[in-house]
């Protein structure tokens, strides 16, 4: 995994979770990766992944069954869709919408690229 010095490895362990969960490669109920396993995936210290592990858990996403592992909550799914939406409409679309004025693009323009991308992924 190549990681971003913008931000701290744990919280980019989460987003690949998140991004596992969104995309139902790991669906609700389904037991997730070890802290083992998830570190030597990425590469990192077990340290740092327990760290994601745990501010998942902090927000529900996953929980621990002790001596089995950890799963993905039934709401997992809800909980990182909402976390992701809060997080493009507080983040990412200001930047976003910049680009657009300075760049003089309209709200036309831009859902006229947004629907020919969403008929080139069918």
């Amino acid at each position: 995994m190549d990681f971003d010095n913008s931000k701290p490895i744990y919280l980019q362990i989460v987003d690949f979770f998140y991004e596992n969960i969104l995309s139902k490669q790991w669906q609700e109920g389904s037991r997730i990766p070890s802290v083992r396993e998830v570190a030597m995936m990425v590469e990192v210290n077990p340290n740092t992944a327990i760290r994601a592990f745990n501010h998942l858990q902090d927000l529900e996403v996953i929980y621990n069954k002790r001596g089995i592992g950890y799963f993905v909550s039934d709401n997992g799914f809800t909980t990182v869709l909402e976390i992701r939406r809060k997080e493009f409409l507080e983040q990412n679309l200001p930047s976003l919408f910049k680009q657009m004025s300075l760049l003089d693009i309209g709200i036309e323009e831009l859902n006229n690229a947004y629907n020919q991308h969403k008929n080139e992924e069918k």
